[in-house]
């Protein structure tokens, strides 16, 4: 008898439980219906902060191509660019897909030489910093710019092996043909 009574309080407590976890599980705040997700104040100070550093850049950047002799012109983009030469107007300008052999010196914007480096490179598959393609469908092979960019559209807050996080550069480039 005192077996039974203890193997239907395990099947029953057992039962309970199963019947327990058939519910919802209780939702965060931030997800109930109606409501605005909880702000992450680390997140947002983040945000802020990259926002001060983008406009500081982008005064910087201003300053450095107004200074310079030749004329610089903003593109498509925040990067101001000085096309020395179109190239090869014979041949069409660059476009998509297409892949094209370019040559590019980076410099800080105090003329530290940072990079030189060479390459194929496909326009359109995010191959070269954010801020350079737009700034080159101007160009023909064989065409030759000089371009003045913020870290954010260059190489952003990572960098490279040699370009330092958060560095706003000078680029000369080169289409080879």
């Amino acid at each position: 008898m005192k077996g039974l009574g203890i193997r239907t309080l395990v099947i029953s407590g057992f039962a309970l439980l199963l019947i327990g976890c058939g519910g919802t599980a209780p939702q965060r705040p931030s997800q109930r219906m109606g409501q605005a997700p909880e702000a992450d104040s680390t997140q947002l100070a983040l945000l802020e902060l990259n926002m001060q550093l983008a406009k500081a850049a982008d005064r910087a950047v201003q300053e450095v191509a107004q200074a310079q002799k030749e004329a610089y012109a903003l593109y498509d983009g925040p990067a101001w660019v000085h096309i020395n030469t179109r190239g090869d107007e014979t041949q069409p300008v660059l476009s998509s897909r297409q892949s094209y052999m370019i040559h590019m010196c980076i410099y800080a914007l105090n003329g530290q030489r940072l990079e030189d480096t060479e390459g194929s490179y496909t326009l359109g598959r995010h191959e070269l910093p954010q801020g350079v393609e737009p700034c080159i469908r101007e160009l023909h092979p064989g065409g030759s710019a000089r371009l003045i960019v913020p870290w954010y559209a260059a190489f952003g807050m990572k960098g490279t092996a040699h370009i330092p996080p958060y560095e706003n550069v000078i680029i000369d480039l080169q289409i080879q043909e």
